[in-house]
């Protein structure tokens, strides 16, 4: 198996031209192993409909330098078919780049993701509303003018008197640039809980698998995706408009 993946990579470096610096992953801000360049702004406005749940957010980024960035969001999602309507905690992160293309002969890029959130709303489910969040992950992979490759592990500590939970996360990404324009990417999300919601006796255990179709205009992208879970058969669609300043 580990040859026949070797072999694998090794027939798409060739097929794809390497690529350094250039204004297409300057401003492809969808693209999974992205860094904001210095004192850029980046706005991510989101909506998501999923299991009678409507959510909406809004996360602003800002490059302190070409390695480090730091950002804010915010969620409200309203439940057509209960009572778990409310703010996201407050969500506080960083992604620094440890690794550029260039810093090593096999082009590997790797950044270290951590952050916390505070002040959910007690009313709706965690993991993504609860009182207390704090994780920690890394990602890395490698990007050439028609793809990227990329895989994230990512660790999250959830302190809740009654949600109280860890969970880690699993996420492999293939992110293809089709045309001058266009962007199409796929990927995996396995979560694995530490245990399940005391008052729902909901699962957290998840494996979602992703879809995204984005366009391109200059420095803004608009993107619709939809995510299938196995575990529930739940399907998640939603959009996405990003834009850099």
């Amino acid at each position: 198996m580990h040859n026949f993946l070797s072999r694998i990579f090794i027939v798409l470096s060739l097929l794809i031209p390497t690529l350094g610096h250039s204004n297409i992953l300057d401003n492809d801000t969808s693209d999974p192993l992205y860094i904001q360049p210095m004192s850029s702004v980046l706005s991510k406005s989101t909506i998501t409909y999923w299991d009678h749940i409507l959510r909406a957010g809004q996360s602003l980024s800002y490059g302190l330098n070409d390695r480090l960035s730091v950002g804010i969001n915010i969620h409200y999602q309203h439940d057509f078919n209960g009572n778990e309507d409310g703010f996201a905690a407050t969500d506080l992160g960083a992604t620094y780049r440890i690794a550029t293309a260039s810093d090593n002969n096999s082009g590997i890029i790797s950044d270290v993701l951590f952050g916390f959130k505070f002040g959910g709303s007690s009313q709706v489910r965690t993991p993504y509303y609860a009182d207390s969040t704090y994780y920690a992950g890394l990602r890395f992979g490698r990007q050439w003018a028609g793809m990227t490759l990329s895989g994230t592990i990512k660790s999250s500590w959830i302190f809740d008197d009654l949600r109280g939970m860890a969970y880690l996360d699993f996420i492999p990404q293939a992110y293809f640039r089709i045309a001058p324009d266009w962007r199409f990417g796929t990927g995996l999300t396995i979560r694995v809980a530490t245990n399940q919601d005391r008052l729902t006796g909901q699962d957290y255990d998840q494996e979602w698998l992703h879809f995204n179709l984005v366009r391109q205009f200059g420095r803004t992208q608009y993107s619709g995706h939809i995510d299938y879970e196995f575990e529930s058969d739940d399907i998640q669609v939603g959009a996405q408009v990003n834009i850099l300043f």
